[in-house]
Order: structure tokens, then sequence, then C-alpha cells
């Protein structure tokens, strides 16, 4: 993931600077708890963003402060091979998500891997003069912004602050990492995603952007539903050095369910909750969607399967054009899968809200699924950029036919994301109804196969 809290002033950060002995001299925090931990975005507060009423789609949130991030703690689905040991410095964050501080051990190894990666200035400094702050931490990854302090020289094309990025405990295998590092490097090189500045066996070293992820609310904005769907178009388009058969999706819902055969709860609640998700029959139910699925036809395209607000963001400064303010981000579960797979989903990420303070820390609004005007208005801006030589009546023709696609994939989303919070509620430490989440998904699952079979 990345940061995104900007220079505006909103959020805070727990930092630490280096005297010129290497010794930390502060360090100060803001206690906040993260609810959650699907690699979506909690805040401390939750008003509206979507200006659409005033047509001011992209401004800054009013209500809603500097979003904090949430780490998934999954293994990567298609992992193989060895975990990479914790960092030392996992103790930055409780288990709860609370900001501890910067340790002295973490500011001087980021002031090193900082001279030995980055060029110009970074080379020369010394520690006074090289500052770390906590953006965010987890399970699965400790993101850290590194920055010049002073009035250091630098070039043009050199960044005064980066994003170090430290792999954490809960990790998927190395082959999945030198793919994720190939494919972040690619999409950096087309101007799809941040600069790759430097790659280690812990981590990595990324551009720090000035920007906001979204909000739930703002993915039914029309302009901004339409530079989504473009966007994901343009991904879509990508071809990448990667297993073009979509084995993804199956294959990773099946080593899901097998270790959901294996689980057990002891605590009441937990209980009768799992005991509810297994009278669902979900062996056979997932081989049910399977062959409602290969019926289904959908183009196999590369895909980032997980395209929710949280890993969209608004950048401060990016693009002077209004139809070019957004990025996407996150890339841990992109692979060439099915189309109707990847819109699906991010169609069902407008029902939940994952910013709520209160038990289970997410609210869900079946209603605000988008309706047929609102996906066709999706469609429409993604095949002008997907195919932009279509006849207007080959287009529309494609809108109507993807309905049924899309919604029928919006089935294999619910099931997904269902087995993956099961297993969830199982291994977290962080506060979050996952249980009742899995729930919520198999229930929409439920409800919406009757509509579209």
């Amino acid at each position: 993931m990345l940061c995104t809290e900007g220079d505006n002033g909103q959020g805070e950060e727990s930092s630490g600077v280096l005297d010129s002995n290497g010794q930390g001299l502060k360090c100060h925090c803001e206690l906040r708890k993260c609810h959650g931990g699907m690699s979506h975005t909690t805040s401390k507060c939750s008003g509206s963003a979507c200006q659409c009423s005033t047509g001011d789609q992209y401004s800054q949130a009013k209500s809603c402060c500097a979003p904090e991030i949430v780490i998934s703690q999954m293994p990567h689905p298609t992992g193989a091979g060895e975990d990479v040991t914790s960092p030392q410095d996992a103790g930055t964050l409780s288990p709860g998500g609370r900001r501890l501080g910067v340790s002295t051990e973490l500011q001087m190894r980021a002031f090193t891997l900082c001279r030995e990666y980055l060029r110009g200035a970074w080379r020369e400094i010394q520690p006074h003069q090289f500052k770390v702050s906590v953006v965010s931490g987890g399970l699965s990854n400790l993101l850290y912004k590194c920055s010049l302090v002073g009035p250091l020289k630098t070039q043009s094309t050199e960044p005064r602050q980066i994003l170090l990025r430290l792999y954490g405990a809960i990790l998927q295998g190395v082959n999945s990492l030198v793919q994720e590092s190939v494919m972040f490097a690619i999409l950096a090189e087309r101007s799809l995603g941040p600069r790759l500045y430097g790659v280690f066996p812990q981590g990595r070293l990324e551009e720090y952007i000035p920007s906001r992820r979204l909000v739930t609310s703002e993915l039914r904005c029309p302009d901004m539903s339409s530079e989504i769907a473009e966007k994901m178009a343009r991904f879509h388009k990508m071809e990448m050095p990667f297993n073009k058969e979509p084995v993804w999706l199956f294959r990773t819902m099946e080593e899901y369910m097998s270790q959901i055969s294996s689980l057990s709860f002891t605590q009441k609640d937990h209980v009768e909750k799992f005991n509810q998700l297994k009278s669902f029959c979900l062996e056979e139910e997932m081989q049910n969607l399977k062959t409602l699925l290969r019926s289904t036809a959908s183009p196999v395209v590369f895909c980032h399967n997980d395209v929710q607000e949280g890993n969209i963001l608004l950048l401060s400064s990016r693009s002077s054009s209004p139809s070019d303010k957004l990025m996407l981000i996150d890339f841990e579960y992109s692979s060439y899968n099915y189309r109707g797979f990847d819109i699906g989903n991010h169609f069902c990420e407008w029902v939940y809200n994952y910013q709520h303070s209160e038990w289970p820390f997410y609210k869900a609004e079946l209603s605000d699924y988008p309706s047929r005007v609102q996906q066709l208005h999706f469609f429409h801006s993604y095949l002008l950029e997907m195919s932009p030589s279509l006849s207007e009546g080959e287009r529309q023709s494609q809108e109507e036919a993807m309905l049924l696609e899309v919604n029928r994939f919006a089935l294999a989303s619910h099931f997904f994301w269902g087995l993956w919070s099961i297993l969830q509620a199982k291994i977290s430490t962080i506060e979050f109804g996952y249980l009742d989440y899995a729930l919520s998904r198999f229930n929409a699952y439920f409800e919406q196969k009757r509509v579209w079979t």
C-alpha cells in the first residue's frame, strides 16, 4: 500500500529525528486504532466526501481526516516458498493498530537503506539531516516516510521524501515477492503506479505521493466513477510477463476452502457464526459458482482484483487535467483474470464502508450497489478507453452484455472475500468483525444469485 497523507497538514505522524550521532532526539505520536485489516482504510471521522451536487468531485473530503491505512494480513494467494522473517522493529505498531513510535534502531536502518539505494544528496546526508515518520503498519507491511531535513540541495528529479516499505511476519512467498516487484516497476515505467527506487530482501523504497485515498461515498460520483473506469481499462490493456491463464481466482478460493475445512473456534459467538457459515454448504456452492461462471463469457485481461476506495489515490498535484486525478495502487492481488471479476468486485465495494467506528467496524448498505444506470455509465467510460474504435451501436450492445457478465462475476467477489474473512477471523489480531463480514458477503451472494441466475 501507499502513503496518502500529502502535505496538507491533515493527520498525525509518529516521527523520529536522529541527532548528529545517530541517536533519537524525539518521538511523538497520536494514538489511533485501526479497524479492519482488509487492505481498506479507516479514519477518525466519516463525513461524506461526495461533492457531486457542487460539481467539485475532486475536492478534499471536508469532514474526513487523512485516512489511516490498514494492511492485509493474508499471505499472497499464489505465493510459494519460505516466508520472510518479521522485521525487528515490528513493535512500532501494536496488534490493535496503535502507533507506538519510531525506535532508534528503525531510524538507523532507514537511514542506511536510503543512503545505500538513493542518489544525489541522500548519499551524503548525516543522521541529523534525516527524519523517519510512521505512515502505517500491520502484520503484512510497515510503512514509513523518510525525509530530508534542512536546506539540502537536490536535483529537480531527486525526491526529498520517499516511502520505505518493510515486509512483515505474514507474507507471500519469495516467488510472489519477485513478481510483485517486477509488476511494480513495470507499472511505474508506464506512469500507472508509484516509482520504484530500490528493492531489498526485506522490503522496498517507493515514491511518496502527496494524495489521499477515496472514501466509499465518492465511488458513486459520476465523474469519479468515469475516471475509475478509464484507469481500470488502461490496467486491463497492459501486457504483463506473467501467466496468462485465469487460474488465480478459483485456485485461491480452493486454497482458502482447504484451510477453512480444518478451522475451529472456541468463543461462543464465533462458534455460532461459523456454524451458520458452514450451513451454507460452501464447498458445494463454490462448484455451482464455478459452473455458472464457466457459462458466462468474460475476456481474460490483466486485472487489479481489488479496486476498492482504499486502493484509489486522489492525487494532490499529479496533473492539471480534471480527468487525470486518480491512481490505482496496491497490486498484491493483481493477476490475469476475468474482466467481469475486476469490475464486479469494484461494484461490490460501493456497498461496504470500512470507516464505521463501532463494532463490527464496517457498515453494509446493499441499496448502494450501483443501479443499472450507474453500471452502464461505468461501462460506457470503460469501453471508450478500452475500445475507442467501436461504433456507438457496437458500444451500446457491449454495455448491455456486460450487465450479465459483471453481475455474475460480482458473485465471485462476495464468495472470495467471504472465504478470506473466515480465515482472517482465525489469524488476525486486528479488532474487526471478520465473521460478521463473512456472513454479510455470503448473504449478499445468495441475494444477488437469485437475480442473476
